[in-house]
């Protein structure tokens, strides 16, 4: 549990230094792409090693399939409600974007430290702290130009930051002994949810901010999150 805890403080917070980052200090365009572009980086490489490939070891091709899809397709749809229904800069629509494919993702990253070793939990919290700094060091700084106070948007990313920390409470304690089959799925509905948010929000955000360097960012913050991975694994 104090394994669990440690982990969670990581992850959320990257979230908050992230938040506070992006509302309070300098972040010109270009700085604000490459950081969205590293966050894409280790995250294409955390849910193809972390999620898609244990959960197909554990149960089948088709359960982890279907779980991609699933969570691929649930994005696309509320994604498609936050633009053309709630409304792109709604308070209700930005909690849904933030935490759609965090809430499975942080359940996915407790159901994977059961029986995890020591390097390999340092190795998924630190892989998930370079997508998450970034990432909400961009989305704060964004949501602040939007015409809300930086006050209300850090309480935003703080709640978020808490739900997260939640979910991944609640993957770690009531889904231990759970079917191999249902956790394979968890784990791989929060891929599908990373891989359409990558595609859709992430990386034409970073090439539209800094075209020339989203490409390196990307790269960057990959080999980084492989080094932690080798380091997790050995």
């Amino acid at each position: 549990m104090l394994t669990m805890l440690v982990v969670v403080l990581v992850v959320s917070g990257a979230l908050l230094l992230g938040a506070a980052w992006g509302l309070f200090a300098p972040l010109g365009r270009k700085v604000e792409g490459f950081l969205i572009a590293l966050a894409g980086g280790a995250l294409v490489l955390s849910l193809v090693s972390e999620l898609i490939e244990p959960a197909i070891e554990k149960s089948s091709l088709p359960v982890a399939t279907g779980g991609i899809a699933a969570g691929a397709l649930v994005f696309a749809l509320v994604d498609y409600l936050i633009d053309e229904v709630w409304g792109s800069d709604s308070g209700g629509g930005l909690l849904a974007a933030i935490t759609l494919d965090g809430i499975p993702e942080n359940m996915a990253l407790g159901v994977a430290l059961i029986g995890a070793g020591p390097m390999q939990v340092a190795a998924l919290a630190g892989s998930i702290f370079l997508s998450n700094l970034p990432e909400a060091a961009g989305g704060a700084k964004e949501m602040g130009e939007g015409g809300r106070s930086k006050g209300a948007v850090f309480g935003l990313w703080a709640a978020t930051a808490a739900l997260l920390s939640a979910a991944a409470i609640a993957g770690n304690l009531l889904l231990e002994g759970a079917s191999p089959h249902l956790l394979a799925f968890i784990q791989c509905f929060a891929a599908g949810a990373v891989v359409a948010s990558l595609a859709t929000e992430v990386f034409p955000k970073a090439y539209e901010e800094d075209h020339h360097m989203a490409g390196i960012a990307t790269a960057l913050d990959l080999v980084m999150a492989f080094l932690l991975g080798e380091v997790g694994g050995g």
